[in-house]
């Protein structure tokens, strides 16, 4: 199985507004705000800025915080002005999890600091699958037998695999196919998913034939489950909200769950990923496809214009595509909506 490590620390989120004409504070934005527990990063930027995404232009650090990377709950952010700019500051509160170890050094446990997004929505679908290319799991080793001619095994049982099982590699995940996302335009792959069915650990090879423990199972494994090895690719660890580096215009290819109508903290697939530039942390803009309707009078189609309606952040980028998680909508979205540089 992918080891995922999902650090709860996803970066910075403490802001001041810069000279930039596009960074405008939110109408009715607060003086100040305690930051308590289940707030996250883009909430908070949310409630001073118009765009969240563009905090990394306005934060202003604080000297005397030792590890200004992290805010706690407790912790409070003032509105204050610099030269006549307007600034975000945070100022320690008492619950901040900070321990004293020297009159100018703190230890701050990170477990304890709040997410740039809430987190429980992307680890539990993360580690349940991971994204691989055409043709991977079709050459992968796969389950023969389990252990005393049983045909579907749980943790604690021994199975029989039959592949090539490169020397270096003891652990494997156990995968079965998923769905295969293709572009709803061009019918590209853009991958495969590759179910986590479970994983083993390597007894003894000999030949093409692999003898393993089974040491973790989410269902029963079965004969021709497939075995990757174990490959760790760490979520990144900080987030930092920014616009695309190239200019990305793409679409919603499909949504996890197979809804119909997207909305808020649905995770979706896009049709861009690494090859085309996208980066974890990118943000994009999500336009509702156009409708098209009837023109009674002049007995016509007519396709509407497309309207702006939500915001996702890429979590997870792979060759082909992504994934990316719905931060607003303001209408519901559907598959081939577009996404384009906010």
């Amino acid at each position: 199985m992918k080891n995922i490590l999902l650090s709860s620390i996803l970066g910075l989120w403490l802001f001041g507004l810069a000279a930039q004409a596009d960074v405008v504070m939110r109408d009715g934005h607060p003086d100040q705000h305690v930051v308590v527990k289940g707030d996250t990063l883009w909430d908070i930027s949310g409630k001073f800025l118009r765009d969240p995404w563009l905090w990394p232009e306005i934060w202003q650090v604080n000297p005397q915080i030792a590890n200004p990377h992290l805010i706690f709950p407790g912790d409070v952010i003032n509105l204050v002005y610099l030269d006549g700019k307007p600034r975000l500051r945070v100022t320690r509160g008492p619950n901040s999890n900070t321990v004293r170890i020297t009159p100018k050094m703190r230890l701050s446990p990170v477990d304890n600091a709040i997410p740039a997004i809430p987190l429980e929505k992307i680890n539990a679908f993360l580690s349940n699958s991971r994204i691989v290319e055409e043709g991977v799991l079709e050459n992968a080793p796969y389950i023969l037998a389990g252990a005393q001619g049983h045909i579907v095994t749980a943790a604690g049982d021994e199975v029989y695999a039959r592949g090539y099982f490169a020397p270096e590699d003891e652990v494997y995940g156990v995968y079965r196919k998923g769905e295969v996302f293709r572009d709803p335009k061009t019918k590209e792959i853009l991958g495969i998913a590759a179910l986590d069915i479970g994983g083993v650990k390597k007894l003894n090879v000999e030949g093409d034939l692999g003898h393993f423990q089974v040491n973790r199972s989410r269902e029963e494994i079965r004969i021709e489950d497939r075995l990757l090895p174990n490959v760790e690719r760490r979520v990144t660890a900080t987030f930092i909200p920014d616009a695309p580096a190239q200019e990305i215009d793409g679409y919603i290819a499909a949504v996890e769950g197979g809804v119909t109508q997207i909305g808020f903290m649905d995770i979706v697939v896009i049709n861009k990923g690494e090859r085309d530039g996208l980066a974890e942390g990118n943000v994009l803009a999500i336009d509702r496809r156009g409708e098209r309707v009837l023109d009674r009078k002049e007995r016509e189609w007519v396709e509407l214009p497309d309207e702006r309606a939500g915001l996702l952040m890429v979590f997870r980028t792979y060759e082909r595509m992504s994934y990316g998680l719905v931060l607003r909508a303001t209408q519901p979205l559907k598959v081939m909506d577009r996404v384009h540089n906010p």
